[in-house]
This record gives C-alpha cells, structure tokens and sequence, in this order.
C-alpha cells in the first residue's frame, strides 16, 4: 500500500449507509476545512452532497463543529440527517447563535447515498 489512503471518502460513505441502513436515529456531519478558532464568532453554511464546494470559503472552527454536534442531540429537525457544515469568514454574514436552527433550514434535504457502491 502506498499510505494515499486509497478510497477513503468511498468507505467513509460505505460506513454512513451502513449506519443508516441500521434503524438507528442518525445525523451524519461533514465539515469542511477545521480551523482552530473560536465558537460562535462565524455564519455557519449547510448544505447537501457537496453543495457547499460552490463557497469560496469552505472552513469551519472545530469548536463550531462541537455546537453542530450538541445542537444536534436535541434537535428534533436533526434525526436521520446527513450534511455538510462550513462556515463564512469572521465578519462576513450574520453569527449563527443558534445552531440547532441549521438541522430545518435543510428542509427535510439530506445527503443522497445511492451513488455508494455494495461491497
């Protein structure tokens, strides 16, 4: 093996249908490029199978991330969603105090898994 890493967004996606395909409440997050910056400071951007690599701005703060993901235990909007996370920069947007809104402005889109192979 040449440690490239081969197909690993191919298996990643394999590993989310997987856990789909379980019966268990889901939210699947894909954030862009991780920064270490703070929290709460950002517009936050979602979006659906890659919408997002449209933005000139594609990096999220890992503590973001974090919200996203506590945002989503609670929201009801969150269950059995998959989607991608990226934020705009400091000063551009309006500040996303609420993550937990992110999961409904989605309106019921999720990321579409029927391209992923079968083993």
């Amino acid at each position: 093996e040449d440690g490239s890493g081969g197909d690993i967004l191919l298996w990643k996606r394999k590993a989310e249908r997987y856990l789909i395909s379980s019966g268990l409440e889901y939210t699947i997050l894909h954030p862009g490029g991780l920064v270490d910056k703070p929290a709460g400071a950002r517009e936050l951007t979602v979006g659906v199978d890659d919408e997002l690599l449209g933005q000139a701005f594609r990096q999220v703060p890992r503590a973001d991330v974090a919200r996203v993901c506590c945002a989503a235990l609670t929201a009801p909007a969150a269950a059995d969603l998959s989607l991608d996370l990226a934020s705009r920069p400091e000063g551009e947007g309006a500040v996303t105090d609420s993550p937990g809104s992110l999961f409904a402005s989605l309106g019921g889109k999720s990321c579409d898994y029927s391209t992923v192979l079968d083993d």
